[in-house]
């Protein structure tokens, strides 16, 4: 009788440290986080070097480069290709292809060369369900301390999202700040949750005599946030 033994694979949960590690890059070697400290970093992985919706993608993240910047945001990709691969996969990028409009795009962020697939597999980014030889679309948020803030995970086929990933950025160091939540679909200028109140006596007040929220309920309390001051304490000018 055969025993099947299912690989478990560890993730990386929120609030976490990020595993460290040391890396080739196609800009040089990082050491990580320690390279990073004081900045958030968005870390994302690749499943391959010249694959149309990983192109799709890189394309993405260089034309949106510099607004990450701004957001004191780096990028850093991964897959399990070479260093030589990545190279020429990226030299393609700028001087071939165009995708929505964007065009001689070159990415100038480190993309990690990881064969051994020993930094994937740290961040939980090889799923044997969906592959074995190929890391899933993974997105790291993590944050100028060196913790892991958020993470999402894409199947192969499906492309991310640059909207929400950024969108995700800028209402994590909004609540940083600001000491608010976020709520459903929330953007830089919508009315931000106001942290519940922690007795009666708060609640009250909240309810009957604070002209700076508003209160459905005791628990459910919103404020006006202005967009222009969120971006102008989180953006670099």
């Amino acid at each position: 009788m055969e025993t099947i033994q299912e690989q478990v694979i560890t993730l990386p949960r929120i609030g976490d440290k990020a595993p460290i590690f040391k890396a080739v890059t196609t800009q040089g070697d990082i050491n990580f986080p320690e390279d990073y400290k004081g900045e958030w970093v968005i870390l994302f992985s690749h499943p391959a070097d010249f694959t149309p919706v990983c192109t799709s993608e890189f394309i993405t993240f260089a034309h949106l480069e510099s607004k990450f910047e701004k957001a004191n945001c780096k990028l850093i990709g991964l897959s399990i290709d070479g260093l030589y691969s990545h190279i020429a996969w990226l030299r393609t990028i700028k001087e071939k292809i165009e995708f929505k409009g964007m065009k001689n795009e070159e990415i100038k962020f480190p993309l990690i060369e990881d064969i051994t697939m020993s930094i994937a597999k740290k961040y939980g980014m090889i799923q044997p369900g969906e592959s074995k030889t190929q890391a899933v679309r993974a997105v790291f948020f993590i944050d100028p301390k060196g913790i892991i803030r958020a993470l999402i995970y894409y199947p192969l086929s499906l492309g991310r999202n640059f909207d929400e990933i950024y969108r995700a950025l800028i209402a994590m160091q909004t609540s940083d700040k600001f000491s608010v939540a976020t709520p459903a679909d929330w953007n830089p200028g919508d009315d931000v949750i106001f942290p519940p109140a922690g007795s009666c006596g708060v609640a009250e007040e909240r309810m009957t005599n604070n002209d700076e929220l508003t209160c459905e309920d005791w628990f459910f309390c919103t404020k006006k946030l202005d967009k222009d001051t969120i971006l102008r304490d989180i953006l670099k000018n």
